[in-house]
């Protein structure tokens, strides 16, 4: 029995793998060789075999006459047209969706088309003779696919921080203004302040949502919930949608009948029924009315960024589309330059410029958008080697307690804010301030206030009611007496509200709990005069007047703050005077007799402030003695 070699075994394996092997060894096509296959000159050193590698595909796509090319063209052409249809890329050079629509669908099978036929016609196949000229033109071809690719790199490339000029560019997409807390900032109403989150609101709008059989059996509520200003309220709206695609085939001509709309402040739930004109463009369509596709098929060259629902002044439903444009290099530097509102029940589209975007439009710009055009500005305001290395008075938001963004929604001028606080770029647990950025025309607002941040104060709200185990809700920021403070819900397991907090952010150890709105505000207000801050108009406090003779007074210190504990004659009250706010009373002992106006709390009544004689206020009467002293010592 013959052996066989190793190389015999290694050809066989190949032809055994369609592989087409010539087994010559010498350097001469023309070289004799003896029956072996080894070549009979003159004792010089084999060659190795040449080995031709065939490829069926190309050989095939080279056999191709011009109908069967003609038609394959038309196929491709007509999946891409489909592809694109239900894709709807934008037709934009700024976009990525565009350039991975177009390297997957156009880039790639010309590469593969160009590559093979140079591939047979450069070593000739079973049907196709070697053609070195026809080789040579379709490798230049299969070149053109590859460098549009490669300019999309060098456009991404351009686009990165790191690119020379780019840093600043960052740094400038949003303009933000530093201003004062206390004079831009209103004093909280609590009538209009939103008491619960999206997720309550979740609840909210799915439990009455029960409540209508006919609609749970077809439609279910949209996830999107957007919140907004109607009517001078903070609400939460969302559409309703079909349950499934039969769901969808049975309703599609009647249309979707209602939206849920949830009250932020009053808890109060309501799904809409809009009658004879009902919504028939929406996100659960699957197929031309489909509101992404219908606008993105409307305006095919827009980058459109996140939709939103929205509902006029009048209750009538739109979609929101803000459209994206690129500020730097071919994919960077996305903001918002003009928006188009799509009526959800007609489909008809108004296409505006920013400035030109209506008063009821909330959302033209996205909050994650906003808050990482702020990120951009805090992180490359003094270079790119500063946000590196460096990092001299880099600033980012503070993240949620998830590891998302963490961000809420403030209601102001009548326009939705996306509030979010600073921290350093360590991420500790401090702010150096907050920002606010509206959403609707991306005017932005610095606010200098060092505390906690967010995930600091929740879990401080948290440690109050530990025993109850509650779970806090992401922080709102108010204005409480002219002090920044945290107001939160506080939510047992089912996603109920059961408790709310305040929390001051510059002393985040003084937090207040209530069963109510009104019961939290009060005793927050009453735990900043205990602590020496003055609460401004106490009218809205229910402060009462006390005066009497005192029968014991005691001094103590609270966490590094003094405090003198009075008792008067005629009550078993404790009344806490803080200093320095009230350091009038170091001039009081026992058996004087004193008048002032306190707060009614737990354990101890904060004392606001200590009265003359006259019921004036002890401090301005001092003050004004004193100046008459002066005046008298000047006429002297």
């Amino acid at each position: 029995m013959k052996q066989t070699s190793g190389i015999d075994a290694l050809l066989e394996a190949l032809k055994q793998s369609g592989v087409n092997v010539d087994g010559r060894f010498d350097a001469d096509a023309e070289a004799p060789s003896d029956g072996a296959g080894r070549s009979g000159g003159n004792g010089g050193g084999a060659k190795p075999p040449h080995v031709h590698m065939e490829v069926p595909f190309a050989d095939r796509m080279a056999a191709w006459g011009k109908k069967a090319l003609i038609i394959a063209a038309i196929v491709i052409v007509l999946i891409g047209l489909a592809a694109y249809w239900w894709f709807h890329p934008p037709i934009n050079i700024h976009s990525t969706d565009t350039w991975m629509f177009v390297a997957v669908f156009i880039l790639l099978p010309l590469f593969l088309v160009f590559w093979s036929k140079s591939h047979s016609y450069k070593a000739g196949t079973g049907k196709v003779e070697a053609n070195p000229g026809k080789a040579k033109a379709f490798k230049f071809a299969s070149y053109v696919p590859v460098a549009v690719a490669v300019l999309g790199v060098i456009g991404a490339i351009m686009s990165l921080s790191i690119f020379p000029g780019n840093a600043e560019k960052y740094a400038n997409v949003l303009q933000t203004d530093t201003l004062d807390f206390a004079n831009d900032i209103k004093e909280v109403n609590y009538s209009e302040i939103p008491i619960i989150d999206r997720d309550s609101a979740v609840l909210l709008g799915n439990r009455e949502m029960g409540s209508i059989p006919e609609f749970v059996s077809q439609f279910e509520i949209s996830p999107l919930y957007s919140q907004i200003n109607y009517q001078g309220a903070p609400v939460r709206v969302s559409p309703l949608g079909y349950a499934d695609l039969f769901k969808w085939f049975t309703n599609r001509e009647a249309g979707i009948p209602a939206y849920a709309l949830v009250n932020m402040t009053t808890q109060d739930a309501e799904i809409v029924k809009l009658g004879d004109n009902p919504i028939h463009y929406s996100q659960s369509e699957p197929l031309v009315r489909n509101i992404d596709r219908h606008v993105q098929l409307s305006y095919p060259f827009y980058m459109f960024d996140e939709k939103s629902f929205e509902i006029d002044e009048d209750g009538h439903p739109w979609w929101i589309c803000p459209v994206q444009t690129r500020t730097i290099g071919l994919f960077g530097g996305t903001t918002i330059n003009r928006v188009v509102l799509c009526d959800a029940t007609t489909g008809e589209t108004q296409d505006l410029a920013i400035e030109d975007v209506p008063q009821w439009v909330d959302r033209a710009y996205p909050a994650e958008l906003l808050i990482e055009q702020y990120n951009w500005s805090g992180k490359y305001k003094d270079g790119w080697l500063n946000s590196v290395f460096g990092q001299a008075g880099v600033v980012q938001t503070t993240p949620g307690t998830d590891g998302s963004l963490g961000y809420n929604y403030i209601a102001k001028d009548d326009d939705v804010w996306v509030y979010t606080g600073v921290t350093s770029a360590t991420a500790d647990n401090s702010i150096v301030g907050f920002v606010l950025v509206n959403q609707r025309s991306a005017e932005s607002h610095f606010y200098s206030v060092p505390g906690a941040t967010e995930a600091s104060a929740m879990q401080s709200a948290e440690g109050q009611v530990q025993n109850l185990r509650y779970k806090s809700t992401f922080p709102l920021l108010i204005n409480v007496s002219n002090e920044p403070t945290y107001f939160m819900a506080l939510k047992d397991d089912a996603g109920l509200v059961k408790k709310f907090a305040m929390i001051n952010i510059k002393q985040y150890q003084y937090v207040a709990i209530g069963d109510t709105v009104a019961e939290c505000q009060k005793s927050y207000q009453a735990l900043l005069a205990t602590n020496g801050v003055s609460t401004g108009d106490t009218e809205t406090l229910g402060v009462l007047e006390a005066q009497g003779k005192i029968v014991h007074i005691a001094q103590a210190v609270v966490e590094g703050n003094s405090h003198f504990y009075v008792k008067l004659e005629d009550g078993d009250n404790i009344y806490d005077f803080a200093l320095p706010g009230l350091i009038e009373i170091v001039g009081y002992k026992e058996g004087d007799p004193i008048a002032f106006k306190y707060v009614e709390a737990e354990p101890t009544n904060p004392v606001e402030e200590i009265l003359a004689a006259d019921g004036a206020s002890a401090a301005a009467t001092a003050k004004e003695a004193q100046a008459t002293g002066d005046a008298a010592g000047n006429a002297a």
